[in-house]
């Protein structure tokens, strides 16, 4: 009986220790969201065994993100197709114009004969942008551009050596373009491709379709798009055609959880996928991928139809650093001053930021007066991650000028922040929550030194889009301030909440402040 025992106890743990050998293959299964944070509007390539993708940031810069992945599921910034998109007042954030919510919309990435050309279009500048290079991570970036701006086009190579752009809301629009592709063809007239691509998820339709993404596969043109019925989802349309020109037979692609807008992929064994996003509440537009299969010549999605919350892919990986990242602001040699994970809200003012005056910090200066953070020019961003996020920072505030803001801010319309006041010989620790619409000081506390640790921390779980403001004197002891922000994701500014460093004045120009470093976790 105890020889029985024995081996029976044996058995047992070497049930046990296979079953713990096998646990990580069993793991590495894919999420959905791919990208628990803002990066809607994506349209991705794959180049041998390397997938990229680019995606929209519209009034932030450097714009126009490009992003390599090995498995479709982990992905990194590699580059960006230009520093700033254009000039004026709205793009600068100057005279009272902005660019919130515009900048450059969604664009279309491509390769052809070994370059690969990415382009956009600007609601600001109603202008198409169209950047090319030999190289798409280390650049150099050629542009180009015309008038008009063509709507959430898909620029679109074809075999005859010719480029089109697709185009339009509701009525699809086809475009030949110059050679050179130095505009539309002036001698070919664009022409109806699909007079209305709405009609295939029926007659009650809100958002007319649009976001087109074209795709030759085994002779065939398939034309995704988005379409929004009135009382309903964000839904796939998928039309496909024999020719370029049509006609085009359209029928609906996914109507699921309002997981919808891209294209289509597959790896180098064939398997297939969409790319495509949802809407997320405050976190921002997240990536989704799905499944694809292929019945009677038609790109088939989902799982049962829906988007699956797994996929029979390698697991995700920590969002960091390839999405977002702490920083030390310490430079070597050769480094870049910003790693790309940094984003300056609207362009910036280059000689009012510097990593060199003050060795291993971040010097914001002000120049000119503002009156709300919005306003303030050089806010230095990056993406709030879910489902849950901190960002901290230490900040050096002996030279504000009286009448300055600094901090640490949560950037959306309706936006919320921790930092300093620097008012008439003193300063205060204040939050400032805009949530009702209007800047309101939620609190202020007198601080007696000249540094001071500032935290903000978001919980996006099962959309709670709650955020919450601390400080702390010395690094380790953390007291809560002002009143949690009721985080709300507004079409004004059509994006995610971004953490954002910031220095504005609102009585005399000149003052700066020292950020130390940017820590962000993904906890609370």
């Amino acid at each position: 009986m105890k020889t029985k025992n024995i081996a029976f106890l044996k058995l047992a743990v070497t049930c046990l220790l296979w079953r713990l050998a096998i646990m990580p293959l069993n793991a590495q299964t894919a999420q959905n969201p791919i990208i628990y944070a803002d990066v809607p509007d994506v349209s991705m390539i794959r180049v041998g065994d390397t997938y990229y993708a680019s995606s929209t940031t519209m009034h932030l810069n450097p714009g126009l993100p490009i992003m390599k992945s090995k498995d479709l599921v982990n992905w990194h910034i590699v580059s960006y197709a230009y520093n700033t998109l254009d000039g004026g007042d709205a793009l600068n954030l100057a005279n009272g114009a902005n660019a919130y919510g515009r900048g450059s919309w969604a664009s279309s990435l491509r390769y052809h004969n070994g370059t690969f050309y990415v382009s956009t279009f600007s609601g600001t500048t109603n202008k198409t942008y169209i950047y090319s290079t030999k190289n798409i991570e280390k650049g150099p970036w050629k542009e180009m551009s015309f008038k008009p701006a063509l709507h959430d086009h898909s620029l679109f190579f074809d075999e005859d050596g010719k480029a089109y752009m697709i185009y339009g809301s509701g009525k699809i629009m086809l475009a030949e373009l110059n050679d050179d592709l130095s505009g539309v063809n002036p001698d070919k007239k664009p022409q109806i491709l699909i007079e209305n691509a709405s009609a295939a998820a029926g007659p009650n339709i809100g958002l007319p379709a649009e976001g087109s993404q074209l795709f030759k596969i085994k002779g065939k043109y398939y034309l995704f798009n988005i379409s929004w019925p009135k009382g309903g989802m964000r839904t796939v349309l998928i039309h496909r055609a024999d020719k370029l020109t049509g006609p085009y037979e359209g029928q609906v692609g996914l109507q699921d959880k309002g997981v919808a807008q891209g294209g289509l992929i597959n790896t180098p064994k064939g398997d297939w996928y969409a790319y495509l996003f949802r809407d997320f509440g405050a976190v921002g537009r997240v990536p989704y991928l799905v499944p694809v299969t292929w019945t009677d010549g038609w790109p088939v999605l989902g799982v049962d139809h829906k988007a699956p919350d797994t996929l029979d892919l390698p697991a995700n990986k920590s969002l960091m650093p390839g999405i977002v990242s702490p920083d030390e602001f310490s430079r070597k040699n050769g480094e870049p001053m910003l790693p790309l994970v940094w984003q300056w809200n609207h362009n910036p003012d280059d000689q009012l930021w510097s990593l060199k005056k003050r060795a291993g910090y971040l010097r914001l200066t002000t120049g000119r007066l503002d009156s709300t953070v919005l306003s303030a020019r050089n806010t230095l961003t990056q993406r709030t991650i879910g489902p849950q996020c901190s960002g901290i920072t230490l900040i050096d505030v002996a030279n504000m000028k009286d009448g300055d803001f600094a901090g640490l801010v949560l950037l959306q319309k309706k936006y919320g922040f921790v930092g300093v006041k620097s008012d008439h010989g003193s300063k205060q620790i204040v939050m400032i929550s805009a949530q009702s619409g209007s800047a309101i000081e939620a609190a202020s506390i007198p601080l007696k030194q000249t540094t001071i640790y500032l935290k903000a921390s978001c919980d996006f779980t099962n959309r709670a889009d709650k955020a919450y403001f601390f400080y702390s004197l010395d690094g380790r002891k953390w007291e809560p301030i002002g009143i949690p922000l009721q985080m709300v994701y507004t079409l004004p500014h059509f994006m995610g909440y971004r953490f954002g460093l910031f220095n504005y004045a609102t009585r005399q120009s000149g003052g700066y402040v020292d950020f130390d470093f940017f820590h962000i976790s993904n906890a609370q």
